[in-house]
């Protein structure tokens, strides 16, 4: 995968426990030549939790990226006019958010930034992480995967015996997930087995 010259939006939501995953994908863009902008919710730039501190993660993300955080909704407005990312990815996309996008709410810097991708009709990529997937969020997924423009990075059951309704993308396809809604299709297939 070549991302010479390709501007990815790279937003986080707050599914702490699979912030782990995604840095290494994160790598995986810069190594592949893109430019990379991070863009957060606010839940990712406030809360500590077990899994590690906002500083933390803030301070990795500025580190891989070398840009600085888009983390309000007037600082990601203009990439809507500014034409910036060629593609973005929200991962990982929690239930949360996956609700909003499906019900047009845009009360975040991610869900702005969405909104903008949307608007230029250029491809958005969803990695969701939701213990909801298959409960109520499943009317929101279903809009989200018949959608204009939207992209799903391949996603299955995380713990079904635990957890039956919990959903996670595979976090290690999200670039090929990105590059494959670059050409206008979606990486297959889209429902794959993720046990831990």
């Amino acid at each position: 995968m070549n991302y010479q010259g390709k501007t990815v939006g790279y937003a986080l939501t707050g599914s702490h426990c699979t912030f782990a995953e995604v840095m290494p994908q994160i790598q995986r863009f810069v190594d592949a030549g893109a430019r990379v902008i991070p863009i957060a919710s606010q839940t990712v730039m406030t809360t500590d939790t077990r899994f590690g501190t906002s500083e933390n993660w803030q301070k990795q993300l500025k580190e891989i990226t070398g840009n600085d955080i888009i983390s309000t909704i007037v600082e990601a407005e203009p990439l809507g006019p500014s034409k910036l990312l060629d593609v973005m990815v929200i991962a990982p996309c929690t239930g949360n958010t996956t609700s909003k996008l499906a019900n047009a709410m845009t009360d975040s810097p991610v869900l702005m930034a969405a909104k903008a991708q949307m608007r230029n009709q250029r491809p958005l990529v969803l990695a969701i992480s939701t213990n909801d997937g298959l409960g109520l969020n499943a009317a929101n997924i279903a809009k989200l995967l018949v959608a204009k423009y939207i992209y799903f990075v391949p996603f299955g059951q995380d713990n079904p015996a635990q957890k039956p309704n919990s959903l996670v993308a595979r976090m290690e396809l999200v670039p090929e997930a990105c590059f494959a809604a670059l050409e206008g299709r979606q990486l297959q297939p889209v429902l794959i087995e993720r046990f831990q």
